[in-house]
């Protein structure tokens, strides 16, 4: 154990003495868990905000048309089929919601885009957090909750008393909320009762979004989405819903694909610089472990020498991707309020696994040169 310690430790300073390598060691690595984790948290940060409406309304039961992707893209259901659902055994009870979106005339005679929320005049189900003002003056002439998130500012900041209208009709804001997620698609979110929003916005014959179903208890569940599947409609868990938007935006548009070949660049670009620059480092320095060869230095220790070298290099070159991407994240979110990026446990052990990767295939070059040396041929040169 002592020979080995002393070995690596002969190791580390053949290591940092050559301070053009290492520093290039590092600056690969660095460059390339920086880019990994960087567009890794970009695509969590998307798929948070592509499913907020789910995490911010919180209901445990959606039903729905099987078409549905994203819970923006709603297809209206039939009024009887509220009807339907109340009736099941095993459920509590059942409220529709509206989702859709209008242009809103703000008092400058600017347009907006705006998606309105139309939460059941009877239970607010999915009502959010209020910052300001009381949720039941929603039921006010023309009253609108605004939600106060990145996207607030577009709707010039209003406060309560405000006034815009919203598709020719008068709205008033009423209330100033907050939500745990923000939207993806960079427009203001509007609270209103359901009633006021089938009314102010042009709908089709069917005018309910979801039906949102809160189960008597977990173990009805499966009973309650059978009996929604006879209807030939679907009814999702609030985590299947997540993982059906998931599946959206990874498979079925660019982004995950985009994303997902931009981190294998990364990856490959960090493995061409550091295996390049390593193997190099080992090449030059040849003749000082075809020295420790012939002083008694066995290869299993030289080979744990290039490995502790590898992954020394690695580690450290991880963590300072990882500060550095960190810090790059918190300064977008301190200046760019709808800055998605999001870093994630899953994010950072994946980049972790990779770096490992790099440090593993980068030593396998180097060990095979040095376990060929002879201490003889080193003398004789």
């Amino acid at each position: 154990m002592t020979r080995i310690a002393g070995v690596l430790r002969i190791g580390f300073k053949l290591l940092v003495n050559d301070k053009g390598k290492f520093y290039a060691l590092l600056l690969g690595i660095t460059f390339s868990v920086f880019l990994m984790v960087q567009m890794t948290s970009m695509f969590a940060g998307v798929l948070n905000r592509a499913y907020s409406t789910v995490t911010n309304i919180g209901a445990p039961l959606w039903v729905m048309d099987p078409a549905v992707n994203t819970p923006a893209g709603p297809i209206p259901l039939p009024d009887y089929l509220l009807d339907a659902v109340r009736s099941i055994d095993g459920v509590s009870y059942a409220v529709p919601i509206y989702i859709g979106s209008a242009q809103v005339r703000l008092g400058n005679g600017t347009f907006q885009s705006a998606s309105i929320v139309g939460l059941d005049d009877q239970t607010l189900y999915g009502r959010p957090a209020m910052l300001e003002g009381r949720i039941e003056d929603v039921f006010a002439d023309n009253g609108f909750i605004v939600v106060k998130d990145s996207e607030y500012a577009k709707l010039g900041s209003p406060p309560i008393g405000a006034s815009f209208e919203v598709n020719d009709h008068r709205s008033v804001v009423v209330g100033i909320a907050e939500v745990a997620a923000n939207g993806l698609n960079g427009v203001p979110t509007l609270y209103t009762t359901y009633q006021r929003a089938i009314s102010y916005l042009p709908t089709t014959r069917f005018t309910v979004s979801y039906v949102l179903v809160t189960p008597k208890s977990e173990a009805a569940i499966p009973h309650i989405q059978a009996e929604v599947a006879k209807l030939g409609y679907v009814a999702r868990t609030r985590d299947g819903f997540n993982r059906l938007v998931v599946d959206f935006y990874t498979y079925q548009t660019g982004i995950g694909t985009n994303l997902l070949l931009m981190t294998v660049i990364s990856f490959i670009v960090g493995l061409s610089i550091s295996g390049q620059t390593f193997y190099t480092f080992i090449l030059e320095n040849l003749e000082k472990f075809g020295a420790l060869k012939a002083i008694g230095a066995k290869n299993r220790q030289l080979t744990a020498m290039i490995l502790f070298m590898a992954t020394a290099t690695a580690l450290t070159g991880y963590g300072l991707g990882i500060g550095l991407v960190t810090l790059v994240i918190s300064l977008a979110h301190a200046r760019i309020p709808n800055y998605a990026a999001i870093p994630t446990y899953g994010n950072l052990a994946l980049a972790f696994v990779l770096v490992l990767v790099i440090a593993a295939v980068s030593s396998y070059a180097a060990v095979r040169r040095v376990l060929r040396i002879e201490p003889f041929d080193i003398f004789r040169g």
